[in-house]
């Protein structure tokens, strides 16, 4: 599994409840762009319309060796693939209890492209100034044990 690209802000905006792997439908071009690595998820975030899910807003850069008639749009909503029954439970999650359905990462599994999406509820600004209270803990116990020479 090779890791392309990861929302690093969804972990500090949002606590994450549950995670699912869905494929995503792509074109040719953007396939070969994003084995260049050239994609951006920050920003993005997904929806459902009827009964299927959709990212928004991830930059997929265009592939500098495309031809004319490829996709000029680079930010397209893009369809997620997940089972009836998934859909069916994120649905029921969103709609009463405030969830939100946030892209975490996008990786290659064997020859395919998945994104891991999650569940996730937000977060409120003292919960954020903890989670960065704890990792400047964090980093100071791990400073004074590389000094201690642990």
């Amino acid at each position: 599994m090779k890791i392309i690209a990861t929302n690093k802000s969804a972990s500090f905006e949002y606590f994450i409840e549950e995670k699912y792997e869905a494929g995503i439908v792509l074109e040719g071009n953007e396939i070969k762009s994003i084995r260049a690595g050239n994609v951006n998820m920050n920003d993005s975030f997904c929806f459902l319309r009827g009964n299927t899910v959709s990212v928004k807003n991830m930059h997929v850069a265009l592939y500098e060796k495309s031809d004319s008639f490829s996709t000029k749009d680079t930010r397209r909503d893009r369809k997620l693939l997940l089972h009836k029954s998934e859909i069916a439970k994120i649905a029921g999650k969103i709609n009463r209890q405030g969830y939100t359905l946030v892209p975490l990462k996008l990786y290659f599994k064997d020859s395919l492209v998945k994104v891991e999406v999650a569940l996730c509820r937000g977060k409120h600004t003292f919960d954020k100034k903890e989670t960065i209270a704890q990792r400047d803990i964090k980093r100071s116990v791990d400073r004074e044990i590389k000094n201690a020479g642990f």
